[in-house]
């Protein structure tokens, strides 16, 4: 009976929440809302515009620390192995690397966004 009960509940907050999502918003459009979003450049301009690199090392930078996370999440069952040290060790040498890294870029300016 629960089951039914629940299933039912939630069959039917789905479909409020749908039909609300339809009818809530006004449809009143306009110059800035049918434009194209492009980062902030013209989108009606000349599409062969200088671009920034400053973007790109940006976005490379994020990936690099988004591996990072992905690379510590099994540490906890790394310190399960029969030699948890070792995994502390190469764990260790992966953020002093990435440390160092960012000291580097930091030193050189890489990230300063205006010069």
């Amino acid at each position: 009976m629960n089951l039914i009960v629940t299933t039912a509940a939630a069959l039917m907050l789905s479909a409020i929440l749908i039909t609300v999502s339809f009818w809530l918003p006004l449809i009143n459009p306009d110059q800035e809302k049918l434009s194209p979003y492009e980062c902030g450049f013209d989108p009606l301009g000349s599409a062969r515009l200088p671009f920034s690199l400053r973007f790109f090392l940006i976005a490379i930078l994020f990936l690099l620390f988004d591996l990072e996370i992905a690379l510590l999440l099994p540490l906890p069952w790394g310190d399960q192995l029969p030699t948890p040290l070792l995994t502390h060790f190469w764990v260790t040498l992966v953020l002093l690397l990435l440390t160092l890294g960012l000291i580097y870029e930091w030193i050189q300016g890489g990230l300063e966004w205006a010069e």
